[in-house]
């Protein structure tokens, strides 16, 4: 596990951004795993920035939402395949049919998360995945006490992811969705390489439990100690209450050049 703590969300976005552009460069079709919410925003506007301003080609790029509300259709305002379309997909040159979110719409969900998980092993599995990570540890919706091994499948929402994700509906919490779809930890760790983005104060308690914590259930992000490769990118105030905080910015200074994308 690499740890990089940047002076800025913006600065943590252009190391994770070139990560994906190489990442792109070695394999014009690579496989994408992205994340909604407020902390990928700044990634994807970089992306953004990169299509228009140097021609990133996203033209061969497959992308996999990790999660969808069950209830809500793709064109409704807080879903996340809307999101997706308002913060990258129409900014950029993917090709529709490539992109996929969960349906929160499906007459058999069940069925709709046996088939996303069908469709990604049909790709080759993800190359990147992009993730972000809740206040109690949860990654995608993978609330605490979420098996390790979970496959794609329905979770019930906590209260507390209920009424963090509140401020993105109108009417507040009561419009919130109590399920969702959500790619499972077991999924996930399955991916070749992980980019865990956080930021803000609010973030540096779990992040700290995430990374320098025993590993468990009850903070799932934790499950990510486990895999070969991934990189936790975070701001100052994100990273303030690592332990091993110096040694993190030790071990990156002196990182070779060559490394570094």
């Amino acid at each position: 596990m690499e740890v990089i703590i940047s002076p800025t969300p913006e600065e943590s976005a252009r190391l994770g951004a070139d990560i994906i552009a190489y990442a792109m460069k070695i394999k014009p079709n690579v496989v994408l795993g992205l994340a909604t919410g407020g902390t990928p925003v700044c990634l994807y506007d970089e992306l953004i920035r990169r299509r228009r301003d140097e021609q990133l080609d996203f033209a061969g790029v497959t992308s996999f939402n990790l999660d969808e509300y069950i209830g809500l259709p793709g064109d409704h305002p807080c879903s996340y395949r809307h999101f997706m379309q308002e913060h990258l997909f129409n900014k950029i040159n993917m090709k529709p049919e490539r992109t996929h979110v969960p349906d929160g719409m499906a007459v058999n969900i069940d069925q709709e998360c046996l088939a996303y998980e069908h469709k990604i092993h049909a790709v080759g599995g993800i190359d990147v995945q992009v993730l972000g990570i809740g206040t109690d540890g949860h990654i995608a919706f993978n609330e605490p006490g979420s098996s390790l091994g979970s496959r794609t499948r329905i979770k019930t929402l906590t209260q507390k992811t209920r009424e963090d994700n509140a401020r993105f509906f109108e009417g507040g919490i009561d419009e919130v969705p109590r399920h969702c779809i959500t790619m499972g930890v077991g999924t996930i760790m399955e991916c070749r390489k992980l980019l865990l983005f956080a930021f803000g104060e609010g973030k540096a308690e779990i992040i700290a439990k995430a990374v320098e914590g025993p590993m468990t259930a009850m903070v799932p992000a934790s499950a990510l100690q486990m895999h070969q490769d991934v990189v936790i990118l975070v701001d100052e105030a994100a990273g303030s209450k690592l332990k091993l905080h110096d040694y993190y910015n030790h071990i990156y200074a002196n990182k070779p050049a060559w490394q570094k994308s």
